[in-house]
């Protein structure tokens, strides 16, 4: 049958309903268009705007946090070069003040290899925080394990938390191996 005999075929039928029909089969063709453009153009848009607010947000914490990266590579690119003994003395004082006892520091070449026994993860944070912005130090490598020593100070107070009961401080046993900058 070709689109001739079929374009007919169909006016014939139609014709041939009472009006009553035509309204109906009208009707139920308008109710699919409608769906059709619901499902098609309007529920997606309508989504897309529901989620755009959350989005939008997660995507304004990602930019502030890119941001204050670049704002800390800067200020270690304008740092001046320290010589690698300003660097190792540094990286001694620092370990001394932030982990005392419970680390000790090995350099060789521009490697320096960190032994922890028992450090306070609060602590370590701090001192790492410090090796970086203050010798330039870069960890390249860290083997840790969460460490079955008791705190160093058995008086001292706990962190408390609403709805936790006091717990101590984790603290790290391993070794942590740090890139030393070379002078220029």
């Amino acid at each position: 049958m070709n689109a001739m005999t079929r374009n007919t075929a169909l006016k014939a039928r139609w014709q041939a309903m009472a009006p009553r029909e035509q309204n109906l089969v009208l009707a139920a063709g308008g109710l699919i268009a409608l769906a059709l453009l619901w499902w098609v153009a309007l529920a997606p848009a309508l989504a897309t705007l529901r989620a755009a607010p959350a989005r939008h947000a997660a995507l304004d914490t990602q930019l502030q946090r890119m941001q204050s990266l670049q704002t800390e590579a800067q200020q270690l690119q304008a740092a001046p070069r320290t010589a690698p003994g300003d660097t190792v003395g540094a990286l001694r004082t620092a370990l001394t003040q932030r982990l005392g006892a419970t680390a000790q520091l090995n350099v060789v070449g521009d490697r320096a290899t960190v032994t922890l026994k028992g450090a306070p993860a609060d602590a370590l944070a701090q001192w790492l925080a410090q090796a970086r912005s203050n010798a330039r130090a870069t960890p390249i490598e860290a083997r840790l394990a969460r460490s079955t020593a008791a705190a160093a100070a058995p008086n001292a107070p706990a962190p408390v938390t609403l709805g936790n009961p006091v717990a101590a401080m984790p603290r790290w046993d391993g070794t942590l191996v740090l890139v030393l900058p070379t002078a220029r």
